[in-house]
């Protein structure tokens, strides 16, 4: 029912206890009809229509329904943090009675779906605006609020990939792995669907998309740190960490499919790496990073030339000179699917030979072999790794030979797992001017921020990026407190302050840009502490930045 499913979605949002989220999922799947239970799968696993209703008409509908003025219901977001439940709480409660398909069990969430979900996905405005209101009339107040968040894109239950795989194992009395398996590659919220994902083990079984991405941990140890904690440097084996999009190629049964770590199918973008899998044999899943490949300097372009080409809806037919000497590459470190068998138990050395022997011919093509890095001391390695920025990548990845291949990001037993050893970021000191309120939690505090640097001529400050993590607790209470205090103007919910606070910010990488008026964009920015010791003044300026972008 959909009143089953709003239930669970406040339980979820009420603790942070894994144990707890994950005995309120596999209850609701055991109780669901399976109809309901696959859209809850796909809500949960972010698989939920896409662009259906707008928040001006949102808006609109509820100050018309609630009666109060637009201005309230503005008053009343900032109060709660969260416009779907501003609305769920102004709007009165449903009054109209079930109708005969709903007697006796109440509207179930895949009717809820295909009544009022789907059909506003080809609607005009007036025909959003009716269907939205009878959904409000028929729902009550805690179901309104649910169905808020699946029909303007806030849906986010805190339940991870993992978690909701153990559930669904939990009920299907399968092995976790099978689940997670099963889940990639996108969820079809189905009544087939579901029941064929609860199925028993199936031999052989492997489906069409692909594996559960290994996910690495970080290490910001020191060469001499890395001795102590890795032990022996031949137990290891060292590769280049690719600055590109982590991508599985998957052949079988003679088509080829590349997969983003997202879980988004991009062959259509990329068809020369297509092509050049076209001589692996069937039964073949490599992991892998994509990449733009610049052949002049026989490196990789930076990140930001190539999400010009994974932007593209449709990339042209094969045309190697679409981008002059850059073509994308994909770069195999691993083979997780050999012969039709899954070789992911198999210890990395081992996946490793086989993955070689596959790709032995392939040292030009659009479909390579990650190289190794050679070293004999963690002191060596430090050394290669110190040279990674000029060669265009982030950093090293370490890898035990002994490691199977896992899902996601499993914290490595001692001596084991993946590891990646990156360099230590860039960093610019900046000036905070302009923040804006958080989501979920965080809804009601001012913990995103907008930094600037100043102008060449130090004659204007010049915002060239957002960050919002960094801060302790602590630390985004004060600020906040501080924001508040030191407004100078508000824009919506944008508040411009005092420019008097520094902070030092990191980041990856840094590439040019026409989007944005500081003429730069930087990757996975970050704060990492603030600057007390220096005045807005001595902040950084532009000139700074532009004398780290890499060379063309």
């Amino acid at each position: 029912m959909m009143r089953a499913f709003a239930d669970l979605y406040l339980r979820l949002d009420a603790t942070t206890s894994t144990s707890a989220k994950l005995e309120a999922v596999a209850g609701y799947l055991r109780s669901a009809e399976p109809g309901d239970a696959a859209w809850a799968v796909a809500f949960m696993t972010g698989n939920r229509p896409k662009g259906i209703a707008s928040s001006a008409v949102v808006r609109s509908l509820a100050v018309e329904r609630s009666g109060v003025p637009a201005w309230m219901l503005e008053a009343c977001r900032d109060a709660v943090g969260d416009l779907s439940e501003a609305i769920s709480l102004l709007l009165p409660e449903a009054s109209a009675a079930p109708d005969a398909c709903e007697t006796g069990r109440g509207l179930g969430l895949r009717d809820a779906v295909e009544r009022y979900v789907l059909p506003l996905g080809g609607a005009c405005e007036a025909e959003r605006r009716e269907i939205i209101g009878e959904a409000w009339d028929r729902l009550r107040r805690h179901e309104v609020l649910v169905y808020l968040k699946m029909i303007r894109g806030g849906f986010r239950v805190g339940v991870q990939r993992r978690l909701l795989s153990r559930a669904i194992a939990s009920v299907a009395g399968v092995s976790q792995a099978t689940i997670e398996h099963r889940l990639a590659g996108g969820f079809d919220p189905s009544e087939d669907a579901y029941l064929s994902l609860l199925a028993g083990e199936r031999e052989g079984e492997s489906g069409r998309g692909p594996y559960p991405f290994f996910l690495a941990h970080s290490v910001q140890e020191s060469a001499e740190g890395l001795a102590s904690s890795l032990g022996d440097p031949s137990d290891w084996i060292a590769e280049w960490k690719w600055d590109g999009i982590r991508v599985q190629l998957c052949r079988r049964e003679g088509e080829t499919l590349l997969w983003s770590r997202g879980e988004e199918l991009i062959s259509h973008q990329f068809p020369e790496v297509i092509a050049g899998a076209r001589g692996l044999p069937d039964g073949t899943v490599l992991d892998g990073e994509l990449l733009l490949w610049d052949g002049s300097s026989d490196r990789p372009a930076d990140f930001a030339s190539l999400q010009t080409r994974l932007n593209r809806k449709r990339a042209p037919a094969e045309q190697p000179g679409l981008f002059e000497a850059r073509s994308p590459v994909m770069l195999a470190f691993d083979v997780l699917e050999s012969g039709g068998r899954d070789v992911r138990p198999e210890p990395q050395s081992v996946r490793r030979g086989l993955l070689e022997g596959l790709l032995a011919e392939s040292r030009e093509g659009s479909v390579r072999c990650s190289p190794t890095i050679g070293f004999d001391s963690w002191e060596s390695l430090g050394e290669a790794r110190g040279s990674a920025r000029e060669l265009g990548v982030e950093g090293v990845m370490l890898k035990h030979r002994g490691s199977p291949y896992v899902s996601g990001r499993v914290r490595p037993e001692a001596g084991g797992g993946w590891l990646k050893w990156k360099l230590d970021p860039r960093t610019v000191d900046a000036v905070l001017l302009h923040a804006l309120p958080g989501s979920g939690r965080r809804a009601t505090m001012y913990t995103d921020y907008a930094f600037a640097v100043w102008s060449d001529d130090r004659s204007e400050l010049v915002v060239f990026t957002r960050a919002y993590s960094g801060l302790s607790n602590a630390e985004i209470e004060s600020l906040d407190a501080w924001i508040r205090r030191n407004t100078t103007r508000r824009t919506g919910p944008v508040r411009e302050v005092k420019a008097e606070r520094v902070f030092e910010i990191g980041f990856e990488g840094i590439a040019r840009s026409g989007r944005h008026k500081a003429g730069l964009a930087v990757r996975f920015p970050r704060i990492l502490r603030e600057r007390t010791d220096k005045r807005a003044d001595a902040a950084d300026t532009l000139g700074v930045l532009r004398a780290m972008l890499p060379s063309d």
